[in-house]
């Protein structure tokens, strides 16, 4: 039949077809078609058909011949650099090429693209290794969701001392294994939460052998999936050079991109690398905004960081009263430093009424939290009040974190024997300690002793450095004696 011969002609796959109003070569309205003079791929009955294909969508598609001659040419380099590449094997599903890094590995060893498993699971098939049909994993949430409950369960009892990390019971060790097997299997098939949990055990050494190279590669994978927690992560590492080669630039690009997803301890971290201008222009007003936004959130050392800004009057008009309510936003979450800064607020009478047993409470809070600079006020507070032995306590824990100004105090007492044994040695031994730091009121004392042969050798040599050291200070008494000696 006619009709008949017709539609077998119009189904022969080498029959041209106008690739707009599909007529068929040949026919009676396309005797004959012109091809696309740019690709080569396509033919047109019509100039008016090529234009209204052009303008419809041939467009965007139309690849010139040499650029396409070029991206043959790329892909087969690619796919020969890949065969030679030992790490690489075939999908089982799909039989393309899949890196071990990015593939997810069967029980039985066989290789799956994570693509090619994620598609079987949503038919659900549950035995897809063509070669032996073992079964796919577990769901990545599954996955991670059994992994956290088997790992907290353990984290819990070393948290209350009926094991440690070191030395976990057997039983506790199979469950520790068994979630980090768990976590893997989800981790391979491109599960960026649990990428970021392996990253977060390797970093903290609990569970698996602390190892910040291995921390920060599971966190750049994560990272790369836009998981803010990991780019957060992965900003800190580069900012930091743990696990991975420094590189400011690039630390503070992986800030930003947590940050701009309102991860707050990134927006604190960015508003450092501001402040510092590490990687970044410095901006104390960009430091600010970043350290605005997570102290709204909450995080207590950006709540700190606001008090500072208040207080000193640096990027906005000086406030003692917000500086004071920042400061005690954060020092009711309890960071240390927040409470010595409130304290000394309370001491002077800034922002909030003057009180002394106020400042000496917030003081106490921050020393008993190991902060050196309030172990030093409390020291202060303790002496004026008579009370030389706790001050001395004071003084000595913040003159062992090293500040100098505890350390001359410390000496002082040594040498009048108030709150400790009298002492030359150790009065020396304190203020050589300040003196060396460039405290000149220390070096005064120090050339002092020196000259006197108190708590030291006598050495008038040593006498007149220290001496120098001050009088370069402005230190008078010294100048003056420094005159005679020399």
């Amino acid at each position: 039949m006619p009709s008949e011969k017709k539609d077998k002609k119009n189904s022969n796959p080498n029959t041209k077809v106008c690739g707009n109003c599909s007529a068929h070569e040949g026919s009676e309205s396309a005797p004959k078609l012109s091809t696309c003079s740019r690709c080569g791929l396509v033919v047109y009955c019509s100039r008016e058909c090529q234009r209204a294909h052009w303008k419809a969508n041939h467009k965007q598609h139309c690849i010139a011949k040499a650029d396409r001659a070029r991206q043959q040419q790329d892909t087969l380099e690619s796919a020969r650099d890949a065969s030679d590449d030992t790490t690489m094997e075939k999908c089982a599903i799909c039989l393309d090429l899949v890196s071990k890094d990015s593939a997810c590995t069967l029980p039985c060893t066989h290789v799956f693209h994570s693509a090619c498993v994620s598609e079987l699971r949503k038919f659900g098939v549950e035995q897809v290794c063509p070669l032996c049909r073992s079964a796919l994993p577990s769901g990545s949430e599954k996955l991670v969701e059994e992994a956290v409950r088997r790992y907290v369960a353990v984290h819990q009892m070393v948290e209350r001392g009926r094991a440690s990390w070191s030395a976990l019971p057997p039983s506790a060790q199979q469950e520790v294994d068994a979630a980090i097997a768990s976590l893997r299997s989800a981790a391979d098939e491109g599960y960026a939460l649990a990428q970021h949990i392996l990253g977060v055990l390797c970093d903290a050494g609990t569970g698996l052998a602390q190892d910040d190279v291995e921390a920060t590669r599971w966190y750049k994978k994560a990272a790369e999936q836009g998981f803010a927690e990991a780019q957060c992560n992965m900003g800190i590492a580069l900012n930091t050079g743990r696990g991975v080669a420094l590189n400011y630039v690039e630390a503070a690009r992986w800030l930003e991109k947590s940050a701009a997803q309102g991860n707050s301890i990134a927006q604190f971290n960015l508003g450092t690398v501001f402040e510092s201008g590490l990687g970044v222009a410095k901006s104390d007003v960009e430091a600010m905004r970043w350290f605005k936004m997570a102290a709204e959130q909450g995080l207590a050392e950006a709540q700190c960081n606001m008090g500072n800004f208040y207080e000193s009057g640096r990027c906005v008009p000086q406030d003692y009263v917000k500086a004071a309510q920042w400061y005690k936003k954060s020092a009711d979450q309890g960071f240390a430093q927040a409470r010595c800064c409130l304290g000394v607020l309370y001491e002077e009478g800034r922002g909030v009424a003057r009180s002394k047993v106020d400042a000496a409470g917030h003081y106490s809070m921050a020393a008993a939290q190991g902060l050196a600079q309030a172990q030093y006020y409390l020291g202060i507070v303790c002496g004026e009040a008579q009370n030389y032995k706790e001050a001395a306590r004071w003084y000595k824990k913040a003159a062992d974190q090293g500040i100098a100004f505890a350390q001359y105090n410390l000496a002082a007492l040594y040498e009048l024997g108030a709150g400790v044994a009298q002492s030359n040695v150790e009065t020396a031994r304190w203020y050589k300690k300040a003196a060396d730091q460039g405290l000149e009121q220390a070096q005064y004392e120090l050339g002092v002793m020196f000259q006197e042969g108190r708590g030291v050798t006598k050495s008038t040599a040593e006498a007149i450095r220290y001496y120098r050291l001050a009088a370069e200070q402005g230190n008078g008494q010294a100048l003056e004696i420094l005159s005679g000696l020399l």
